[in-house]
């Protein structure tokens, strides 16, 4: 509780997190752009994460992650990760190191816990049944959009790409949910929310009924 960890989130998890423990899982993991997101790493006394984190996706740390998989009763990821080495060879590495990682992730939340990918539309489908595996797809609840403010892609070209995808999971039928609620528009509280005057039997406005009125309607 209240500590802050700086390193590979999969070591992490299975290094200082217990099973079931975490109520509420959100990850934003790096989109599988090509990128080498050096961007994040511009600052000489951390060049060591930078490559740290250039290793982490080598070949050998895929295969090596795959063979994991393999031996960890999880045959079904498995099996779905080499149908993807054949007809989607751009995104395997990802998907390969993604899912030993969500594999941890499932292991250590609760059985009322949520889970939030966020994630962009050229993985979301893939990432979605890398999920449905590991969570079941019973257990999918929302596909929630994230709106840019500004578009993403040459847009002369063809229509800009406007937002991120955050896929929701729970571990089971359990799932403690808060129902989120916002204060009601003017024109709706205007056109749904009336009284009635009893003196003349007009109609009129909630918003014209101050509230010791209200005690007396």
């Amino acid at each position: 509780m209240n500590t802050l960890y700086l390193g590979d989130c999969l070591n992490v998890l299975r290094d200082s997190v217990a099973d079931e423990s975490v109520d509420l899982i959100y990850i934003d993991p790096p989109f599988n752009s090509k990128r080498d997101y050096n961007i994040f790493f511009d600052d000489k006394e951390i060049q060591s994460q930078r490559l740290a984190f250039e290793d982490t996706w080598s070949l050998k740390n895929v295969l090596d992650s795959l063979h994991e998989l393999q031996t960890m009763r999880t045959e079904n990821i498995h099996l779905l990760l080499a149908v993807y080495q054949k007809v989607a060879p751009h995104a395997f590495p990802y998907l390969v190191m993604m899912a030993l990682r969500i594999v941890e992730l499932h292991r250590v939340l609760k059985p009322t816990g949520s889970f939030y990918l966020h994630c962009d539309p050229t993985m979301s489908h893939y990432l979605k049944t890398i999920c449905d595996v590991i969570f079941e797809e019973k257990n999918y609840r929302n596909e929630i959009i994230w709106a840019r403010s500004l578009p993403h892609g040459n847009i002369r070209q063809s229509f800009g790409r406007g937002h991120d995808i955050i896929l929701l999971y729970s571990k089971g039928d359990k799932q403690i949910w808060n129902q989120q609620y916002d204060a009601h528009r003017e024109e709706y509280l205007e056109q749904f929310y009336k009284y009635v005057d009893k003196k003349n039997g007009k109609t009129l406005p909630i918003g014209f009924l101050d509230q010791s009125k209200s005690k007396q309607t």
